[in-house]
């Protein structure tokens, strides 16, 4: 027995952001707080955005000072001038830092306290304003799914505050917003996408819906990935990593990941490696680890690769997933080790201990304890070549 639920309404396509505003009166706003960052800001990614919105006389500010690791004091601020304003729908425009911190704004425009009061899943008392998500990124999903993954830089933590209620209301794809996105970042997020899709592809909790996404998905990356990166202004090559980011969330959105997600937040939290980067870097040993319990599904991602596995043994067939990822990442500039990152095997403990307590241990094919944890990450201290 398994369930599906995606209440987000989406609008996908070239031009789609000029629809923000017929996306505001459906969800019975009218005056808007944009949340998004600097370079989003100052790239001038927002102009068809406000022409929409100014068009329909519809009122807006914006907040443009999301930091790359989303804060709770950053919603914090933002949720300050959302009152001052007196906003009542919240779009968020950027990567997922700025998609999680509108949704944690919209979150607390109805409700009491602070964020972190609501860290877990389904706790949230009240019903958020209306999100409306607009992705200038392919990679984090966060246009689809019911999670806002925050961190406090005064403690050097990260913790995710999650429920239906967060899922946004709408979420616009336009393509054309990507297509200024430089290749080092399509790189990191387009593995970020591919990290999603594989991991609940092979996830104990996998569904035969969210399977059907999952290999869409990983198709999808492995055809544009390349392109993407290397030829920025391939729009369809833009198009396709846009809808790979956006159904491998709709299918972890119910599966959860694994591994190299459990590592993925506290890396990230005591050494700031983007999201991204640090699941490029660990995913090709958390499929080593893994390959002994989902071979058989890691011969058809070897398959989706391009990879020919006539007449090999199951496991040699199944590293040959393993294979194809690493030489995906070479091709992208994905080269870099955990040491690239000043992090030392001291720290590996420490890394492992937070990683385990993740609810993404869980649902990985392959049981694991700290010591496996531990030498995934030091498989993954030396970059690639």
């Amino acid at each position: 027995m398994f369930e599906y639920k995606m209440p987000t309404e989406i609008i996908f396509g070239r031009g789609a952001s000029l629809k923000t505003a017929d996306a505001v009166k459906k969800v019975g706003g009218s005056k808007v707080l944009i949340v998004t960052d600097k370079g989003v800001w100052e790239n001038n990614v927002l102009k068809n955005i406000e022409l929409s919105l100014t068009e329909s006389s519809i009122e807006y500010i914006i907040y443009n000072e999301v930091e790359p690791d989303p804060t709770i004091q950053g919603v914090e601020k933002a949720q300050e001038l959302l009152k001052e304003f007196s906003g009542d729908v919240v779009i968020g425009v950027g990567g997922g830092s700025s998609l999680d911190t509108a949704k944690a704004v919209a979150v607390m425009g109805s409700n009491q306290g602070k964020i972190f009061d609501y860290v877990g899943f389904g706790l949230i008392k009240e019903k958020p304003l209306p999100i409306i998500a607009i992705p200038t990124t392919a990679g984090t999903g966060s246009e689809a799914t019911f999670w806002s993954v925050l961190a406090d830089k005064t403690k050097d933590i990260k913790a995710s505050v999650g429920g239906w209620e967060i899922m946004p209301s709408i979420a616009i794809l336009d393509p054309e917003l990507t297509l200024t996105l430089p290749p080092s970042l399509t790189a990191s997020t387009g593995m970020d996408a591919l990290c999603h899709a594989m991991e609940s592809f092979v996830a104990k909790s996998t569904q035969p819906i969210s399977e059907g996404m999952s290999i869409q998905a990983m198709k999808l990356i492995a055809k544009s990935l390349r392109r993407a990166v290397t030829r920025g202004d391939d729009i369809q090559a833009r198009e396709d990593m846009m809808m790979a980011s956006l159904v491998a969330a709709f299918a972890f959105n119910v599966t959860r990941l694994g591994l190299a997600h459990a590592l993925a937040i506290p890396f990230g939290a005591h050494f700031h490696i983007p999201h991204g980067t640090v699941n490029a870097v660990l995913l090709p040993w958390v499929m080593e680890y893994n390959l002994p319990a989902a071979t058989d599904k890691y011969i058809e991602i070897a398959e989706i690769f391009g990879e020919d596995v006539t007449g090999l043994s199951p496991m040699d067939a199944a590293r040959r997933s393993v294979e194809a990822i690493k030489k995906l990442n070479i091709d992208i500039g994905m080269t870099a080790g955990l040491k690239d990152w000043g992090v030392k095997e001291d720290d590996l403990l420490m890394i492992a201990e937070e990683g385990i307590k993740s609810g993404n241990v869980l649902v990985n094919p392959r049981k694991s304890t700290v010591k496996d944890l531990i030498q995934i990450s030091m498989n993954a201290m030396e970059g690639l070549k």
